[in-house]
């Protein structure tokens, strides 16, 4: 007889970072102050590029929506988790988990695709400075921010799609503070063969494709630096350039060392720690990050905050 129902649960267990009763509100704290930071930080670099003219370039348009990104990634996991700290029940639809998956999977490949196209941007704009406005003209730019939104989606349907079809039996708990791939293919109780060997395939292609792209523009860049007899010509380029790398290293770090090595060697300890990392301090970082080695971000940020203190006070 054809089983018409993929699993026997209807709801998981997220049973968060940690199940200590006093450590519960520190938790709670501290994940909403980073939270909290995150938005407001984001939102505000988004709000600057669009209500300042000069920075309507392929750089700060690339920025912006990593900044989105950065929101709607971190928004797919911090408020469940929130909500579950004290709830007593910590429960997610089996539709919810998916839900989840699917957008987690989104935004973290999205943030992938934007971290190359940035790295391109500033390798056409080091190497290529007279070239850079003819290369990456408006209409291209545009497609390549469409393209990484699109590519993004795909490759979350994909995942997801996978995770849908294996089954779930008695254990609904999920040792985890969200619906993560690993340790839902840790509960299932069919195979989980084929969503590893599309991790370790196809996504070690979109991840670590996209982190060699990174490698090979920046050391076009870096050997174009070295070239250049102005010390300060050297030190503006690796400081523009440092605070993604900075962004990159994190990110990609703690990726891979999660996602891709063989599910047996997986520990759910390890996992919660280093997804925190990527999933909420790296997003919370990006701000200060593009902020404080930035000096059009500053400049900008100055001249709004002169506005609105100007107009509040008037």
């Amino acid at each position: 007889m054809v089983n018409t129902n993929w699993t026997g649960v209807s709801h998981f267990v997220l049973l968060g970072i940690s199940t200590h009763p006093e450590e519960q509100i520190p938790l709670f704290l501290l994940f909403l102050l980073m939270y909290a930071i995150n938005i407001s930080g984001n939102f505000a670099i988004i709000t600057l590029i669009i209500y300042t003219p000069h920075l309507h370039t392929p750089m700060y348009i690339f920025l912006s929506n990593l900044a989105l990104a950065d929101i709607c990634f971190t928004s797919t996991t911090v408020p469940k988790m929130l909500q579950n700290i004290f709830s007593p029940t910590k429960a997610i639809s089996y539709m919810g988990c998916l839900t989840q998956t699917y957008f987690f999977i989104c935004f973290a490949v999205m943030e992938n695709f934007l971290l190359a196209v940035m790295a391109y941007d500033r390798y056409i704009a080091i190497c290529y400075p007279f070239h850079y406005p003819m290369i990456l003209t408006r209409t291209l730019c545009s497609q390549m921010v469409a393209l990484c939104h699109i590519l993004s989606h795909l490759h979350a349907l994909l995942h997801t799609f996978l995770m849908g079809r294996l089954i779930f039996c008695a254990d609904n708990k999920i040792p985890h503070f969200f619906c993560d791939l690993y340790p839902l293919m840790k509960i299932s109780c069919s195979s989980p063969y084929l969503n590893t060997l599309m991790i370790h395939t196809e996504g070690v292609i979109v991840i670590n494709g996209a982190l060699a792209f990174i490698i090979a523009s920046y050391a076009h860049i870096i050997s174009v630096v070295l070239q250049s007899p102005s010390a300060k010509s050297k030190w503006r380029a690796f400081s523009t350039c440092g605070s993604h790398l900075t962004v990159v290293a994190i990110f990609y770090g703690t990726l891979t060392w999660v996602y891709f090595r063989p599910l047996t060697s997986y520990s759910v300890t390890e996992g919660r720690i280093l997804t925190v990392m990527y999933t909420v301090v790296t997003p919370m970082l990006n701000p200060f990050i593009y902020s404080l080695r930035n000096g059009d971000v500053k400049g900008a940020f100055r001249k709004w905050v002169s506005r609105i203190w100007t107009s509040f006070f008037r």
